[in-house]
């Protein structure tokens, strides 16, 4: 018998069903804790809070409401709400419907959270009165379009107006505590929508599925080690990235969820001592304030704060800062379309007894696959073939793997081209090191070509993070009559620092090539996303107008 007609004993007859193959879906981390761990704290918020098996009873409260009132499979239930007990059981309770969740950006404008409602086709806005005066013109311009607008009532929040048809716990009220969730029928079903932030055109709405968001989930607790119970801490936004999946990853783990409206250094220290917080995440400027907080606040702490950190390649001296201040990062790196994190910095042994110099330069690169993420590559975007792992050449970043969209929603023009040669594209410019770590440079639009030399605005930013006086630091090309562009960095100082242009220009010469020295440094307070990134877009705008650098 050729090998063509075998027939294959492995499959004949051993085929999936009920008892031998289950939809991947975090859901199922829910009903698994709240079983096995039912008295264990879930929430923390201010002096509320409250259990696994109560948190499970509210999230099928909520599936069951919504169902009743006709929201199930294709519809989108989206929320505009700060980091709040409402808002991580929305993670669970809206696909417990069969529904899409789609977390809204709260510092977006009134047209983008339109646009997003509309383009979406929300049945459903979970809504929070801080945000009263966005969402009421968002409202007003859907017209008649508008979805059901459920009030999440805070005694917390800021002053507001009352926009809902009805109260979140009154619509939980409506719900049943038993109601008989189904896992997807298919677990490339979508679970959320994420619209990325438009600076570049029209947001693009990011679709992903259960299967993705189950996964890195996990990834979460094995690329950082994650304990069973650990107290993690809500600085980073619920609705960037649905938290990095941390809202699912703190059900798998039975984790205590401690819930923060905003980011405030000396809040945070508090609750790091209240609850021994054990985790965190963040953007770079989370971590920068919190170690340019006074030290007293810090006092008496033993225990090491765990980090992750991402959002932008983290400067070597916020590295060094928090290694100082108790604070242990891993650099993890990804974006809205690869669920958050999908690739991490993982440590070497060896690097321990490096100094602290060498290590927090390793530490700052964007490193290797997630581990249940296929890959991440550096490839030349024209030829689609692996740069030389160098360290020099530069390619851009590319993902595969299980952890990578669905697509964009309604957009086929749009997935087709991020999809194109069988990888993610992401935009993102870097180079491969030796060791198979990836290590950005910059996103292709920050890419500084001064005089035909290509300058990376990363590694003037890095080494403006040196100054003791910088805070924060962004760097864009300034147009210029003989370069044709030049750096041009803009500086946020610390509380009671100051610094000259003069100082820091000549600080720059002390670390970089000449060629990459900043032509100029504007002292300004740096406009920033939700999630802690800079508006590149806004200071560039800012260097277009003349009267602005002159």
């Amino acid at each position: 018998m050729s090998p063509m007609t075998r027939i294959n004993p492995y499959a004949d007859g051993l085929d999936r069903n009920a008892a031998n193959h289950v939809p991947l879906s975090p859901l199922s981390f829910l009903a698994r804790t709240a079983l096995v761990y039912p008295t264990r704290k879930a929430l923390i918020y201010g002096a509320f809070s409250q259990d696994w098996h109560t948190t499970y009873s509210r999230c099928r409260r909520l599936a069951s409401a919504l169902a009743s009132r006709g929201i199930g499979v294709g519809d989108t239930v989206a929320v505009m709400l700060p980091n709040v007990p409402a808002m991580f059981e929305a993670h669970f309770g809206v696909p417990m419907c069969g529904a899409v969740l789609n977390a809204l950006n709260t510092r977006l404008d009134a047209q983008a959270i339109a646009f997003a409602l509309q383009h979406a086709e929300a049945r459903v806005l979970l809504t929070d009165r801080e945000f009263a005066p966005v969402v009421g013109k968002a409202l007003a311009l859907l017209g008649d379009a508008r979805p059901l607008v459920v009030e999440v009532e805070d005694a917390t929040a800021p002053a507001g107006e009352w926009l809902g048809e009805i109260g979140y716990e009154d619509l939980l009220a409506e719900g049943d505590s038993e109601f008989a969730w189904q896992l997807p029928a298919d677990e490339w079903d979508a679970i959320a929508l994420n619209y990325t932030s438009g600076t570049t055109g029209t947001p693009k709405g990011v679709v992903t599925h259960h299967r993705g968001a189950y996964l890195n989930a996990a990834n979460n607790v094995i690329a950082w080690s994650l304990p069973h119970h650990p107290t993690y801490l809500w600085t980073l936004p619920l609705f960037h990235c649905n938290g990095w999946c941390f809202a699912w990853t703190m059900a798998l783990v039975a984790g205590t969820s401690v819930c923060l409206r905003g980011v405030d250094p000396t809040l945070i220290w508090s609750l790091v001592r209240e609850h021994h917080i054990t985790h965190l995440c963040g953007a770079p400027i989370v971590y920068s304030m919190l170690i340019d907080a006074p030290a007293e606040l810090r006092v008496g702490l033993e225990h090491t704060l765990q980090g992750l950190i991402a959002g932008a390649a983290p400067p070597a001296a916020v590295i060094e800062g928090c290694e100082a201040a108790g604070i242990a990062l891993t650099h993890v790196y990804g974006l809205t379309e690869v669920y958050g994190p999908a690739a991490v910095c993982a440590t070497q042994a060896h690097w321990a007894d490096l100094e602290a110099g060498e290590r927090a330069r390793l530490i700052a690169r964007q490193g290797v696959p997630y581990p249940l993420q296929e890959a991440i590559t550096v490839l030349d975007p024209e030829t689609m073939q692996p740069v030389p792992a160098d360290g020099e050449t530069m390619g851009e970043i590319f993902f595969r793997g299980n952890i990578v969209m669905k697509g964009y929603l309604k957009n086929p023009e749009a997935t087709a081209e991020a999809f194109a040669g069988g990888w993610f594209h992401t935009g993102d410019l870097a180079v491969m090191h030796p060791d198979g770590y990836v290590k950005i440079k910059d996103r292709s639009k920050d890419i500084i070509i001064s005089g035909g030399e290509n300058i990376s605005s990363i590694e003037i930013e890095d080494a403006l993070h040196r100054h003791p006086a910088v805070l924060l630091a962004s760097v864009v090309a300034k147009p210029d009559a003989k370069w044709g562009e030049v750096p041009c960095a803009f500086i946020q100082l610390k509380n009671g620092a100051e610094a000259t242009e003069t100082e820091l220009i000549e600080f720059c010469r002390d670390h970089l090539a000449r060629f990459k020295v900043p032509k100029r440094v504007i002292f300004t307070e740096l406009p920033k996303t939700s999630t802690g990134k800079v508006q590149k877009f806004e200071l560039r705008q800012r260097v277009a107008s003349a009267s602005a650098i002159a």
